[in-house]
């Protein structure tokens, strides 16, 4: 068995990248704080079970979670997303941008730490599994 196959490096490699590509979503959002009529962006969070499999799906593909039946609309609905409790409301500028810089730098700071953390656990896996065969 390779490494690669083992659940628990391949579920914190795909949380690694998750936080990669969330990191340049979050870039995306600061750099666009100016533009007139940008709204912000954000990832969802990648679930795995117990075996480090993801939840919901294949690897690579994100399944939606749907946590209430009041979360969708029925078809025909007009579509809004005016369901973050009224933040967005009083923090949209007059030309209609809608990113809080504060909010955005937050996230960048703990999308950091959490990468860190991953990359962290990956590389003492992978050094725990070097001394239990003797290479380490």
């Amino acid at each position: 068995m390779a490494t690669n196959d083992l659940p628990i490096l391949s579920a914190l490699r795909s949380k690694m990248q998750w936080h990669q590509e969330r990191q340049r979503v979050l870039a995306e959002n600061i750099s666009n704080s100016d533009t007139p009529n940008f709204r912000p962006r954000d990832l969802v969070e990648p679930k795995f079970d117990n075996n480090g499999g993801t939840v919901g799906g294949s690897a690579g593909t994100l399944a939606m979670a749907r946590t209430s039946g009041s979360h969708l609309t029925a078809s025909g609905a007009p579509d809004n997303f005016n369901n973050d409790g009224g933040k967005s409301g009083f923090q949209t500028r007059p030309a209609g941008n809608a990113v809080n810089l504060e909010d955005q730098m937050l996230k960048v700071s703990a999308n950091q730490m959490d990468y860190a953390a991953a990359t962290s656990l990956y590389s003492k896996s992978l050094h725990l599994l070097k001394t239990a065969i003797g290479k380490g």
